[in-house]
């Protein structure tokens, strides 16, 4: 069957991943909606099918003719959009973060299960071969139980971004925690699948509502035990291109991820690189990205990345609370308080 693609949102991200659709076989781009005249007309031309300024305008005149859409707008518009997009009967591919509130992320995913739609989040790094490889080696007790981590990632985001939607804390939801950091704390979680419990932080702003800088404390939830966690985001770095690393601790050894190589330890023996088997990049997982998505329309999967994403977004709120209140927060409260509401 072919799959009918619609995008909302088609410049940046949106353009490259309507265009890696469009690559696919039995794959076909419908119509899109961007509020900005540019990004309509380089779409139109591209594809040669209509773009519209209002999304509400795209789900009226296509919604019986979509079976997925890719939703990669500003943080603060996720939850309305896919929320009409779900209740239309469209499968959703919704870029990161799910919503940038604990309350919304809850209904959306229950909103997808109660339509019996697919949700997906997009963190490419759940198909980033490094990335899965170090969640295989924590799995598969390679390095014994875990019980410490420390993962940081830097850029030139704010000096980059001023001017734009990212640095407007009414449509971002916030900084750089909120933008590149959201990829840091979900690869966190997802590699350990761990839940966090507890979050402590300490965060500057560069401008009010917008964090540039942040370091948050979590006690995570692995296997049944508990593990200790440090997340250090900055947007004052040197390179627009991030830098990324992480640290994992566990009974019989570590595993090193510096951005450019994946090293495993034990105690006692030499650090040895791991080969991941393919080459590791972006472009790569991104496309394995959209080709997930493609088969979860097709086979009717429940949702596979969306508890986890209610997960990011609460330790991500629960960073913000802590720090302006100077006090430890109890992650889990939030998405119980709201659940039971």
């Amino acid at each position: 069957m072919v799959v009918r693609i619609g995008g909302v949102g088609v410049g940046g991200i949106g353009y490259l991943e309507l265009h890696l659709f469009a690559s696919m076989d039995d794959v076909a781009i419908v119509a899109s909606a961007d509020t900005s005249p540019g990004a309509r007309a380089v779409f139109e031309s591209e594809f040669n099918v209509p773009a519209y300024e209002d999304y509400k305008t795209l789900l009226c005149e296509h919604s019986g003719e979509l079976d997925g859409i890719l939703i990669a707008t500003p943080h603060a518009y996720h939850y309305d959009q896919a929320t009409a997009c779900l209740e239309a009967g469209i499968d959703v591919l919704l870029e990161k973060p799910i919503t940038i509130d604990v309350r919304d992320a809850v209904d959306l995913v229950e909103t997808a299960r109660r339509h019996n739609r697919v949700l997906k989040v997009g963190y490419q790094r759940h198909f980033h071969p490094v990335f899965q490889m170090i969640r295989h080696l924590i799995a598969s007790n390679r390095i014994g139980t875990i019980h410490t981590i420390a993962c940081y990632i830097g850029q030139d985001w704010f000096s980059s971004h001023q001017g734009t939607w990212r640095t407007d804390p009414e449509i971002s939801g916030g900084g750089q925690l909120y933008d590149t950091g959201s990829h840091l704390i979900d690869a966190l979680l997802w590699v350990t699948n761990g839940i966090p419990e507890t979050a402590t932080a300490s965060i500057e702003f560069a401008k009010p509502g917008i964090d540039v800088s942040a370091a948050l404390t979590t006690r995570l939830q692995v296997d049944g035990g508990t593990a200790i966690g440090s997340v250090t985001v900055t947007g004052d770095g040197v390179a627009m291109d991030p830098r990324e690393g992480y640290v994992i601790w566990g009974t019989r050894g570590g595993i090193v991820y510096t951005g450019d190589y994946l090293y495993l330890e034990h105690r006692g023996a030499t650090r040895y690189t791991v080969p991941t088997g393919t080459e590791s990049n972006f472009d790569i997982a991104t496309r394995r990205k959209v080709a997930d998505f493609v088969t979860a329309i097709n086979d009717g999967e429940r949702p596979v990345v969306s508890d986890e994403a209610i997960q990011v977004t609460a330790l991500t709120e629960a960073a913000y609370m802590a720090a302006a209140e100077e006090r430890t927060i109890e992650v889990q409260d939030l998405i119980s308080e709201v659940s039971e509401a």
